[in-house]
């Protein structure tokens, strides 16, 4: 009897090795290999019975060679709309591209404790009045979900009673299982529009000899249940842990099986929650997503530019930019600090921006303006916490560094948008018209914009000052309304 071999596989990327190494070779992640038993090897020579095409197929789909062929001409394929399901949230519906689609496969990660399980149940609740909706907790029991199903739930009339349970034409199921066979079962039983799976590490297929959460059960898991939901036009969610390192954990092969990877980031200590789409095949993978979180749960939050927004009251070193994040503008505010160094090197640390980003700035700044900034610290901070990744900020983030090594303040009602060159140039951004509109509903009076932006009509008539700029010197200028290289500025 031939002795049962073994593996090793790499819990992060899902590599395999016949024999123990301290560091991966395909990711060089350490300590991340874990021996699993060998998959038996398929005999080569049994294969799957092709089934015969019908009489009337042959003649049309013969080749040359007088074998059946399967394709057929693109132009031939039938077309089907696509009707999405609401999830109930238009946050959750603009990162997912208008909604769920049915039959596919939707990953959600997150930090423990970010309000995953939360966000799921409360869409599960408010889908259940128009469509069956199954829910499986494989890490909790039912009375801990029953738990918090009535701690969110909203208490109005036609949705709840008094005691928190569902509403009378409700189609809401739960599961509390581990087995993936009986969930499988399940799903076949029910064949319901909407299944959520909390949590797909948890799930455990009993033909594997490996432990709950390991590459091949998280793999062989997904698989499965990909294939039920293609099969049922069942819309299938997900719940995907994620390393100490922020990345989804298990194999990557999961995030290329699933039809969207949804981020849910946010600091678990402050309120608001922020949604993004990392893949999506039905939609845009930049939009984004805004939620507070609130006793009763999640809520979503239709002005976003409110939570990045500081006091009316402005101070040295504050700059106001207007950020896209896909179609939605965003009103920011950047907070800059530059202060005398006490050390050989200066210290630059930026928050919500990148830190290279923040040193090229500084050095346009040093160059073409004349300030000595390599003998000062600098410090960035975004408001809010959020991640502003695109160069549009970069003319926000020049304004507040020069209005805090200058200890100047800008005119209330100014946003800065426009992206700096090397050479000190600014350059145009997209969706300017969008982002002065933005600004204007706000009650902003005054934008320094890149030149050439042909949009001075359109300013006017939303009762915006417009000021172009060619190069940072004049935007500066037009912001501040003195030189930032003049010493007795």
């Amino acid at each position: 009897m031939a002795k049962p071999s073994s593996v090793f596989v790499c819990t992060s990327c899902g590599a395999q090795a016949r024999q123990f190494f301290g560091k991966c070779a395909s990711c060089g992640s350490w300590n991340t290999l874990v021996e699993q038993k060998a998959a038996p090897a398929a005999d080569s020579r049994r294969r799957r019975p092709v089934a015969e095409p019908s009489a009337g197929l042959v003649a049309g789909m013969a080749t040359a060679a007088g074998q059946p062929r399967r394709s057929e001409p693109i132009h031939a394929v039938g077309e089907r709309p696509l009707q999405r399901l609401s999830s109930g949230y238009g946050e959750l519906d603009r990162v997912l591209g208008g909604g769920l689609v049915p039959g596919s496969l939707v990953l959600v990660g997150g930090d423990p404790g970010i309000g995953k399980s939360t966000l799921l149940l409360q869409s599960a609740r408010s889908m259940a009045g128009r469509a069956s909706v199954l829910y499986v907790s494989a890490e909790e029991s039912a009375q801990q979900v029953k738990l918090r199903w009535r701690r969110l739930a909203q208490v109005a009339a036609g949705d709840a009673d008094a005691g928190g349970e569902p509403a009378a034409g409700a189609d809401f199921q739960l599961l509390s299982e581990t087995d993936l066979e009986l969930v499988l079962q399940e799903l076949e039983a029910l064949r319901p529009a909407v299944a959520i799976i909390d949590s797909i590490q948890a799930l455990h297929d009993a033909e594997l000899g490996s432990a709950p959460g390991s590459v091949s059960q998280v793999r062989e898991c997904a698989a499965a249940l990909a294939r039920i939901a293609k099969r049922q036009d069942t819309a299938l969610l997900l719940v995907g842990h994620v390393t100490k390192e922020g990345a989804l954990a298990g194999p990557k092969v999961l995030e290329h099986l699933v039809d969207a990877v949804l981020t849910f980031e946010g600091d678990r200590f402050a309120s608001h929650r922020l949604l993004r789409a990392v893949k999506n095949r039905f939609g845009a993978t930049h939009e984004l997503g805004v939620f507070e979180m609130r006793d009763r749960g999640l809520a979503e939050v239709t002005n976003p530019s409110e939570l990045f927004l500081g006091s009316d009251e402005p101070s040295a070193g504050t700059a106001t930019i207007v950020a896209c994040e896909g179609t939605r503008p965003l009103v920011v505010e950047l907070q800059a600090l530059v202060s005398t160094t006490s050390y050989a090197s200066p210290r630059r640390s930026a928050t919500g921006i990148a830190a290279n980003r923040l040193h090229q700035i500084l050095a346009v700044l040093e160059k073409h303006l004349g300030l000595p900034l390599s003998r000062f610290d600098c410090y960035l901070a975004v408001a809010g916490g959020l991640e502003v990744e695109e160069p549009a900020a970069d003319l926000g983030v020049a304004a507040a560094v020069v209005a805090s090594y200058r200890d100047l303040t800008l005119p209330p009602g100014t946003v800065l948008v426009g992206e700096l060159g090397l050479g000190g140039q600014l350059r145009p951004v997209g969706q300017l018209e969008l982002r002065l509109q933005e600004a204007a509903r706000l009650g902003f009076t005054r934008a320094v914009v890149p030149k050439g932006s042909g949009l001075a009509k359109a300013a006017a008539g939303l009762g915006l000052q417009l000021l172009e700029a060619g190069n940072v010197a004049e935007a500066l200028v037009a912001a501040l309304g003195v030189n930032p290289a003049d010493d007795r500025a």
